[in-house]
């Protein structure tokens, strides 16, 4: 033990400075800045704090980190905390037009799918400096233009639009004045603008996961139900549907269909309603399917409830597969099986998306992202029942 020379008491040995606690050069120098008489904390002092460059904390804050050395931006974020900065964002806003704020545009937050993409995304924005602006379009052309063109002109710096339209003609003026646009959950398609970015999962895949897990159950008379599949992702999640039941030798030219599909609204708070009304369709037939494919989670969940109202059980006389793994689904008795789609990994990406598109030139084109769904398997599929019809596949 050592001991002090003078009175004998206990002396701690030496330690290795404190990079980043109380000790540290950045902790001194908050509290000199803070002892003085100095104003808002400036990004040169957070530089000197960190022992950087401006330059390098001006990257760190505009989100161009990609060279950026972990241990440079943790001693960066260390001065950041310790002064007490912040970007003066009446600066930036006059000096780009831009503010730090990202626009989302969903279909509408009544299905739970779109409002856990938009906590995701708001978490994804924050961890990077930005707000987020939140709209519900209802699938409504018009109120999409709209949107965006009111957040782009209100300075919003880069949006989120969530729609499954083919074209995106509606948002021309705005994409060529500048805007920093991807698209969620919708590939991109050959006529899009060159700097749009699109970020989904391979829906087809995500169809064809979902079909050949009933397929595989030993089902042979399947149902697909959606409403509308005017949109670019439920026709690409029918198309592997019907893939699956091809691979399988099951017929799919002759599919009865349910007379409703076409006249329901095309939005998402109607969705549990079309999953039961086609239910009650389908399952009073008596060459009723013995397993449903249902467009989303909401639609599958409609579908329980049809079934439910008919006397039959899910998972026992009728399985059920949804898509999207909305929290309902596994609350559900019994938990639907379904397509997860991987909602953090694709909101980071989208807002990093933003960011850098701002350091992109004009000329260079944006990017499509395709990312993998993920079958995940619940009670709600089960073999079909002993002695169930005959091979037929089955589109509501």
């Amino acid at each position: 033990m050592h001991r002090s020379a003078t009175d004998g008491t206990p002396r701690h040995p030496p330690v290795e400075e404190d990079r980043y606690g109380p000790s540290s050069p950045a902790a001194q120098y908050a509290r000199t800045l803070r002892m003085g008489t100095m104003g808002q904390v400036t990004i040169q002092q957070v530089a000197r704090a960190a022992g950087v460059s401006p330059s390098t904390v001006s990257n760190l804050l505009n989100g161009r980190i990609e060279r950026m050395l972990p241990a440079t931006k943790d001693r960066i974020d260390a001065a950041i905390a310790e002064l007490g900065y912040r970007p003066n964002r009446a600066a930036r806003q006059l000096r780009t037009g831009r503010t730090r704020t990202l626009g989302l545009v969903v279909p509408s937050v009544g299905n739970p799918f779109w409002g856990a993409f938009a906590r995701e995304l708001e978490s994804a924005a924050l961890a990077r400096g930005y707000n987020l602006l939140l709209c519900n379009s209802e699938r409504d052309p018009e109120r999409e233009r709209r949107y965006v063109e009111e957040l782009w002109e209100d300075g919003v710096r880069g949006m989120v639009l969530c729609t499954s339209l083919p074209s995106l003609a509606h948002l021309a003026p705005t994409i060529e004045r500048g805007l920093h646009l991807v698209t969620f959950d919708r590939p991109a398609q050959p006529d899009d603008p060159a700097s749009v970015v699109s970020i989904s999962i391979n829906n087809p895949m995500g169809g064809y996961l979902a079909a050949s897990h009933l397929i595989e159950l030993g089902h042979r008379r399947l149902a697909f139900i959606s409403g509308s599949l005017r949109s670019v992702n439920r026709t690409a999640r029918y198309r592997g549907f019907c893939s699956a039941l091809e691979a399988a030798g099951i017929d799919v030219d002759d599919m009865p269909s349910w007379p409703g599909m076409d006249a329901v609204p095309f939005g998402d708070v109607e969705a549990a309603e079309v999953g039961r009304r086609a239910a009650h369709e389908l399952f009073s037939r008596a060459d009723r399917p013995t397993a449903v494919v249902a467009i989303n989670d909401m639609t599958a969940l409609g579908v329980c409830r049809g079934l439910r109202d008919l006397d039959l059980r899910v998972g026992k006389d009728v399985s059920v597969v949804g898509f999207d793994d909305i929290v309902l689904a596994d609350l559900y008795d019994p938990p639907l099986t379904t397509i997860r789609q991987p909602i953090a990994e694709m909101a980071r990406l989208a807002v990093e998306e933003i960011i850098a598109s701002e350091t992109r030139s004009d000329t260079e084109a944006g990017r499509s992202v395709l990312l993998r769904p993920e079958l995940v398997v619940r009670a709600s599929s089960a073999p079909p029942p002993a002695g169930a019809g005959t091979d037929a596949a089955i589109s509501a």
